[in-house]
């Protein structure tokens, strides 16, 4: 099984972990209150940590919605809270030359679900060396992605972790199979569930996507009963007003009952020792 170490917080098989955030920064002061309650939180609780958040939001549903800071600001951003915080830091790339730049500054590169087939930029990702997650495109099967990390790994590049983020269930909305759990666990690698993409649904407000977090814990728990390793969660310090993906996601202050929770699920399955 593929285990490693991204600035001392393990990440594999064997410990619960999480990657986290608001989904798009929105300022600098906000990414870094979010990154800081989140750090504290995993602390208390003995949990890796990986602080989550995009430069550019690239798939918005409409022209006019907000991005994010661009390329150069949103990684001296994520630099900062690197630098400030001490902890790893995971970003989203859409192109090569992204993968090249973000690979400077961030952590881990993160293959977002609608390009997860795009061949450059998986080997482009794989080359810079750095750890690759793997989002499951919507439309796949779980078993397909054994393609996306055959291509990531001919770099020669085996940190690679893979992240169910639920299947397209007819228009606007969206499934999660917790048999992908399982079914992904066989290629040896670590298993994120992206508990709240999970619960979006997609260009379901028209102009933009809506969400339904009340089923965000539900989700959460019992991926992790099925065998996730890590669990991905998109959170805001007031949902209603985020600029992306407020629907589904997570008020700031509900987080740490939530990872108590998962981590009670995760002993209950691995033994209080894990």
């Amino acid at each position: 099984m593929s285990q490693f170490e991204v600035m001392g917080q393990a990440l594999g098989t064997t410990r619960l972990f999480v990657i986290g955030g608001p989904c798009v920064i929105e300022s600098r002061e906000m990414v870094l209150m979010i990154a800081d309650f989140m750090k504290q939180a995993c602390e208390r609780l003995q949990l890796s940590y990986v602080f989550k958040s995009s430069y550019d939001k690239a798939n918005r549903t409409s022209w006019d919605a907000f991005r994010g800071p661009g390329l150069r600001e949103g990684l001296d951003i994520l630099a900062s809270i690197r630098r400030e915080l001490g902890i790893p830091i995971l970003t989203d790339v859409h192109t090569v030359r992204e993968a090249e730049e973000a690979a400077r500054v961030v952590d881990i590169l993160q293959i977002p679900a609608f390009l997860v087939r795009q061949t450059d930029l998986l080997v482009a990702a794989g080359n810079t060396g750095k750890p690759v997650n793997l989002k499951k495109a919507q439309f796949m099967a779980p078993g397909d992605m054994i393609h996306a990390i055959a291509k990531v790994r001919q770099t020669g590049n085996d940190r690679i972790l893979v992240t169910e983020r639920g299947t397209q269930f007819g228009y606007n909305n969206l499934v999660v199979d917790m048999r992908a759990i399982a079914i992904m666990a066989e290629f040896g690698l670590p298993v994120v569930f992206d508990a709240t993409h999970s619960v979006q649904l997609p260009g379901g407000q028209g102009t933009s996507s809506g969400g339904q977090r009340q089923f965000v814990a539900p989700l959460a728990r019992a991926a992790v009963a099925a065998g996730a390793h890590g669990v991905f969660l998109e959170m805001h310090q007031d949902p209603e007003r985020a600029l992306s993906d407020g629907p589904n996601s997570l008020p700031l202050f509900a987080v740490p009952q939530l990872l108590e929770d998962l981590l009670k699920v995760y002993h209950a399955v691995h033994g209080a020792e894990s």
